[in-house]
């Protein structure tokens, strides 16, 4: 490109200069074959001139031309030159690119390899997932199907506890109670079942712990492990073995609700239509006491054999559920000598060869109520077993061994009568009952041990319990007032309730009121308000088993005992 712009312009340059050369130089010499010009010639030589003069105009202007085309063509050159370039660099660019690409696309084969290697090596791992899968599922079908057969269940309570009474230091404590069960179905004709509750050892009556004792750990222990049998083909017929919740109608007056009793029953039941829907009759037998060769005790167990016979009337809104219970004990007189750990003390000790009195106070790792306190009781263990004091009457021999005045066999008849009306939510509860002990002594002891010749056997209780309301759904409520008159030996003081003033020997009052903060939590209040029934008889509260002193709460026998007012405040955690 560029020799063809060099021949153009070589070739303008001879074109003008032979134009050039062809035009007469200045001072140069004319000759003529006349010296004489004429006017048409001169006319002629500038009409030469300007036409002479015009090509040359049209000659400047075709170089002018001329060089803006060459002009052009350079820069077109250049933008050409330009463009080559930029392909050129676009060329190597896209070179570059699929270079890269080839690269990319090899490694992307090796990821698709490694991808395929992996998806087998996944399938397989899905396949074996998908097996163990199944063998999980089996598994866990087969754990859910085992655990449908248990039922878990259990509380936790929180109370606030206040003691008044006249004469007497007041007590104000907090304490805390948790318990857990679970029952299973070993078969379809047999149900086990355990529970663990808190509480003393030593205490069978409480399951309460007292938020004391430097942070310490709080006792569990086994509360209940039975099993019933129960058959599908008699669904009348249940049978229960080891210890276990109540299966008999009863009340606090006979045995404390926290006691789970041990031993066997036998109950039959019996559903029917119409007024009477229902007809139970069970045997009892209760082991309290296995022999152990005790010094001045019979070498022989002691139980309690007793039946109830109960059923369930309806009558439009009433419904009422009579039931009598016939109990014998048999050789309580073991209740009187208890070893150190079923008395929960913790302190013991032992009588010198031919000493008058004891050496006591040896502590010993009990945590309990200890020796009961009376007339003639020992001090240390072999002791008397009440949690809650002992208020019957009782005898000690010559040896020095203590014995119960009276036998023991409750005749105990409850009725509890339900009312329902147009307030589902609030309905009418009476419960009655009258309890008697025929095998009571005729006369009782006063607190020197003679008999009260004027005064007929301490044998009854007779009570009743009124209440409005019902504890079912949430915000149910419930209020009612108890109240309950128990002689001295109408019922063993071992195992009766230990929220009242005292086991037997009594005149109580109770006040409470139920609030079912949800359906799982219930708040509650109650009023516990009573004092000991004859302060002449032996044994009595107001003399030896006062709460929380030793020290009488009368200053002679016959005086009326101050009131004593418990108060407490419940909240009730269920699961």
């Amino acid at each position: 490109m560029k020799s063809l712009v060099s021949f153009l312009v070589l070739v303008l340059v001879v074109t003008v200069a032979a134009q050039t050369d062809s035009q007469p130089k200045a001072g140069a010499k004319t000759t003529t074959k006349s010296t004489t010009v004429s006017a048409k010639e001169v006319q002629a030589l500038r009409d030469a001139l300007a036409a002479q003069q015009r090509q040359a105009e049209q000659q400047n202007r075709q170089l002018e031309q001329l060089r803006s085309q060459v002009q052009q063509l350079l820069d077109a050159t250049q933008q050409a030159n330009a463009s080559a370039q930029k392909a050129q660099s676009s060329v190597d660019q896209a070179q570059g690119a699929a270079t890269q690409a080839q690269q990319s696309a090899a490694e992307a084969k090796k990821v698709a390899d490694q991808a395929s290697s992996s998806a087998t090596a996944a399938t397989t791992a899905l396949a074996a997932v998908s097996t163990q899968t199944q063998e999980d599922s089996r598994q866990i079908s087969a754990l859910q199907a085992a655990l449908s057969r248990f039922r878990f269940s259990g509380d936790v309570r929180i109370r606030g506890e206040d003691y008044f009474q006249k004469g007497v230091p007041d007590l104000n404590q907090a304490r805390v109670r948790v318990r857990f069960g679970v029952e299973g179905k070993l078969n379809e004709d047999f149900v086990g079942g355990l529970a663990l509750a808190t509480g003393s050892l030593g205490n069978p009556t409480s399951t309460n712990e007292t938020l004391s004792g430097a942070f310490d750990r709080k006792t569990i222990g086994l509360d209940r492990g039975y099993i019933t049998y129960n058959p599908v083909e008699h669904q009348w017929l249940s049978l229960t073995g080891g210890k276990f919740a109540y299966t008999w109608q009863r009340t606090s007056v006979t045995f404390d609700p926290d006691i789970n009793p041990e031993g066997f029953n036998e109950k039959a039941s019996f559903n029917f239509s119409g007024p009477v829907q229902n007809v139970t009759a069970q045997a009892i037998e209760l082991l309290y006491n296995a022999a152990n060769g005790k010094s001045g005790v019979a070498s022989q167990d002691s139980y309690a054999l007793g039946m109830q016979v109960s059923a369930k009337l309806q009558a439009g809104p009433w419904t009422a559920t009579p039931s009598l219970l016939s109990l014998k004990w048999n050789r309580p007189d073991a209740l009187l000598s208890e070893s150190a750990f079923t008395t929960g003390a913790t302190s013991t000790g032992f009588l010198p060869a031919g000493a008058t009195k004891p050496v006591t106070g040896i502590p010993i790792p009990g945590e309990g109520q200890g020796c009961a306190k009376g007339n003639g009781f020992p001090s240390f263990p072999s002791c008397v077993f009440a949690p809650n004091g002992m208020t019957n009457a009782t005898i000690t021999d010559s040896n020095g061994v203590v014995h119960f005045y009276s036998e023991f066999n409750y005749v105990d008849f409850i009725l509890n009568n339900q009312i329902q009306y147009g307030l589902t939510r609030l309905p009418i509860n009476l419960l009655l009952e009258f309890l008697d002990n025929p095998d009571a002594a005729a006369h009782p002891l006063n607190s020197k041990g003679s008999v009260i010749s004027s005064l007929g056997s301490q044998n009854k209780e007779y009570g009743f319990d009124f209440s409005l309301g019902q504890t079912k759904n949430k915000n149910d409520l419930q209020f009612g007032y108890a109240w309950y008159r128990e002689e001295q030996d109408a019922a063993i003081a071992s195992f009766v309730e230990s929220d009242q003033r005292a086991p037997t020997n009594i005149l109580q009052n109770r006040i409470y009121g139920l609030w079912k903060l949800r359906a799982n939590t219930l708040a509650s209040f109650t009023w516990w308000r009573g004092r000991a029934l004859n302060t002449f008889l032996e044994n009595n509260a107001a003399l030896f088993n006062n709460y929380n002193t030793s020290v009488p709460t009368i200053s002679k026998a016959g005086q009326q005992e101050p009131y004593l007012n418990r108060l407490q405040f419940d909240l009730i955690y269920s699961f």
